[in-house]
């Protein structure tokens, strides 16, 4: 018997604070509109006080065992959660507190603050809640409460014509897909006459209207590949990254990422099993196409990029591709749990990695240290702690055992082979290794290569030195948690499949 007893809807307590904060921030712009009159500091501190609560409801669940062997259901099965939803929380929250922590420097002279965190945070809400969803009517409305947010906040710095471009450029791509994904639901609907994922599964006969039933699947593919930010529509990915405020670009590059694939690791093992859709559509292997794809133009782009920023940028879509390996894995051989679990790891490793890089590209935007590899050099004599922090972020996500990095890309590819797709692996580790030139680059320009011009730091933002630190941390310890980690991760993932 649990030593507290919370009723049925506490279990959605992790999007219901992050709701709650955004309405708080909210109601504080309401009380002193004026940037001047506003405390940067509160806004910072509610902010961290929601995604912190949040955060802890997600760990307390999780090491409760909350929904892990009965996915707990609410609103008739709409929603449900279990341990996915809760890695997923966990993902998204921890991202969200960097980011906020970071913030309270990088946007400290800008108006509107109590917007950008109020935005922030119902995208984060729109995140969770994507983690949570049973059916495509609340998957649909949880997508757009996380993109609308997202739109808004990368066109934030009104003054900037680059930021205001990626805005308009990522919302009408994720218009596009918006209603790509949409169509593709009613096509599933009118193929098999439910919404509900797991009605779909067992309504699906590929007798009846397969080509309806396959062109749904496929347009919902390209609605959680926006998302993801994967081939082929990925294009809005790069000018978003770029243009966003770098805090924004660390959030959707890391907490939307995430989101995306967690529903689409539903949406393809309870509405459309293989085995139930196999006579229709193969997606196993429209994944699989994907997934080296993602890979490929990814790190091939990365690779020839001068902008730090904009090769972070490729640097994720590349990731996205590993992720889709997750998926495109999910064979007759497969020990799915495993493969499912690998995903899950490589996106909460990358969480924190992926974060901090950013976080320490932000860091020297607010420097005016400049956006190319040459501007970096000889950065780590002024910030040798922050230095420290993005040689681990970077060696990490190319896969070195600096960071945990190096193990959820072994655990991935390990069940790819596993699944028999030995090539599979086998790409991704060649993209893996071209990674390590690309952040190899940046890592010379740091500590070996002499300044081109002369810059002086004056001063060291402690909001966003704190969220660098602690995102290497995080990232360095998961080596010794990593077993803790994959217990968690594969069964949560056991629970889906």
């Amino acid at each position: 018997m649990a030593l507290i007893e919370l009723p049925t809807w506490a279990a959605l307590a992790p999007a219901l604070v992050l709701g709650a904060t955004a309405l708080v921030l909210f109601l504080i712009d309401s009380i002193e509109p004026e940037p001047d009159t506003t405390s940067p500091a509160l806004l910072t501190g509610v902010g961290l006080a929601g995604a912190l609560s949040a955060l802890g409801f997600n760990v307390w669940y999780l090491i409760a065992g909350t929904g892990q062997t009965t996915a707990i259901e609410l609103f008739g099965g709409q929603l449900m959660v279990d341990g996915m939803t809760l890695v997923l929380g966990t993902i998204v929250a921890s991202v969200l507190a960097l980011v906020v922590l970071a913030s309270y420097d990088y946007i400290a002279e800008e108006p509107h603050q109590a917007e950008y965190f109020s935005l922030l945070f119902l995208a984060a809400t729109g995140m969770t809640l994507l983690g949570s969803v049973d059916s495509f009517a609340t998957a649909f409305i949880a997508l757009e409460l996380s993109s609308l947010p997202s739109y808004a906040l990368v066109s934030y710095l009104k003054d900037n014509p680059g930021s205001v471009e990626a805005g308009l450029k990522y919302f009408l791509v994720g218009a596009l897909s918006s209603a790509i994904f949409a169509y593709g639901i009613s096509l599933v609907y009118g193929a098999t006459g439910s919404l509900q994922f797991d009605a779909v599964a067992g309504a699906v006969d590929p007798t009846a209207l397969p080509g309806i039933l396959g062109i749904g699947i496929v347009m919902v593919v390209g609605g959680v590949a926006f998302k993801t930010a994967s081939v082929p529509f990925h294009f809005w990915a790069p000018e978003a990254y770029e243009g966003a405020p770098t805090p924004i670009s660390a959030f959707i590059s890391s907490a939307s990422k995430a989101a995306g694939f967690v529903l689409a690791f539903r949406i393809f093992t309870t509405a459309f099993p293989i085995d139930a859709v196999g006579g229709t559509i193969d997606w196993l292997l429209l994944f699989q196409v994907l997934a080296v794809a993602t890979m490929i133009l990814g790190n091939f782009a990365a690779a020839t990029q001068e902008s730090v920023k904009r090769m972070l940028a490729y640097s994720s879509i590349g990731h996205a591709g590993y992720v889709l390996i997750a998926l495109a894995a999910l064979t007759s051989e497969a020990n799915a749990d495993l493969v499912l679990g690998a995903g899950m790891l490589h996106l909460l490793v990358y969480g924190f990695m992926n974060t901090g890089a950013f976080l320490f590209v932000a860091l020297a935007e607010y420097w005016d240290v400049g956006r190319t590899f040459e501007d970096y050099a000889g950065l780590a004599r002024e910030a040798p702690v922050a230095s420290v922090a993005m040689t681990i972020f970077l060696f990490s996500l190319a896969g070195l055992p600096v960071g945990a990095g190096f193990l959820s890309k072994y655990v991935l590819f390990g069940a790819a082979v596993g699944a028999g797709l030995w090539w599979l692996a086998a790409v991704g580790a060649i993209a893996s290794a071209l990674s390590l030139f690309y952040y190899s680059r940046v890592v010379k320009a740091l500590w070996i290569e002499e300044p081109t011009g002369d810059f002086e730091i004056d001063s060291y933002p402690v909001g966003l030195y704190t969220a660098i630190v602690i995102a290497a941390v995080v990232t360095v310890l998961l080596l010794p948690a990593f077993g803790f980690a994959t217990e968690e991760a594969i069964a949560a993932a056991g629970a889906l499949v």
